[in-house]
């Protein structure tokens, strides 16, 4: 059965779209910035030994990301879309390698991480989901781009499922030990709701809109949010499934 991406009974536009939309790359913002900065602060005034060249790039392109993502909304806020869609080709190009690099800074770091208390190989499954998701998403709303209203919605998923890096390093270690059970063994609750609470609220935020302006979701959102969230709840339990960590460890050469 062929799906509508663009159906005949979903408004594309409404009049609360344009700041709607850049609401939700401004929180994208501030889970990264929230959950990233304090770190690389510590980290200076630590001394800590520097990450791989590799994690280095790695971050250059994902900020590369947000900024193009939000030069994209706000040219549109302009009605702007020619340079929007020239801009476009430019994400086109930047998606495949901003997933290339993050794959291989996964691993680089984590084979850097052996023999130290941060070696953690099984949290593999949580960044490996999280380029799949973004990989899938970002491909589809490419794929899509003619038709703006699952266009848009499809991109800003895409990135909503790799925000989960800054909201997991804003809040996510606390929320893991208050769920942890009464050995402080964190099991697959502890981890998804630690992990990836603010990803779900921005999905859940990005749903209500859409009922709230259009009373229904747009297959677009449907397809995204259940995919991704899938994902990830495939991800936390992998990650403590006690036969992942070997298989991790062979991914890592180790």
């Amino acid at each position: 059965m062929r799906i509508n991406w663009g159906p005949a009974n979903f408004a594309g536009t409404h009049k609360w779209d344009r700041n709607f939309f850049l609401l939700m790359v401004g929180l994208i913002w501030l889970g990264i910035l929230m959950g990233f900065v304090p770190q690389i602060i510590h980290r200076a005034e630590t001394h800590a030994r520097p990450y791989p060249i590799i994690v280095f790039f790695h971050a250059v392109a994902f900020v590369a990301w947000l900024c193009l993502l939000t030069t994209q909304v706000l040219l549109i806020r302009a009605k702007r879309t020619d340079l929007h869609r020239r801009l476009g080709i430019t994400g086109m190009y930047l998606y495949p390698v901003m997933v290339v690099l993050a794959v291989s800074a996964a691993i680089v770091a984590n084979r850097s991480f052996a023999g130290t208390p941060r070696f953690d190989p099984a949290f593999l499954s949580i960044q490996f989901a999280d380029m799949l998701n973004f990989a899938v998403l970002a491909s589809a709303a490419f794929w899509f781009r003619k038709i703006p209203s699952a266009h848009k919605r499809f991109m800003i998923l895409a990135t909503v499922f790799i925000a989960d890096a800054g909201f997991g390093r804003w809040w996510g270690s606390t929320l893991t030990t208050l769920l942890s059970d009464s050995h402080g063994v964190a099991g697959f609750w502890a981890n998804e709701i630690g992990l990836f609470l603010g990803v779900l609220l921005l999905v859940v935020l990005m749903g209500a809109y859409d009922l709230i302006t259009r009373r229904s979701l747009h297959p677009a959102f449907i397809f995204g949010a259940v995919f991704g969230l899938g994902c990830e709840a495939l991800s936390a339990w992998l990650y403590v499934s006690p036969w992942w960590r070997p298989v991790a460890m062979k991914i890592l050469g180790l």
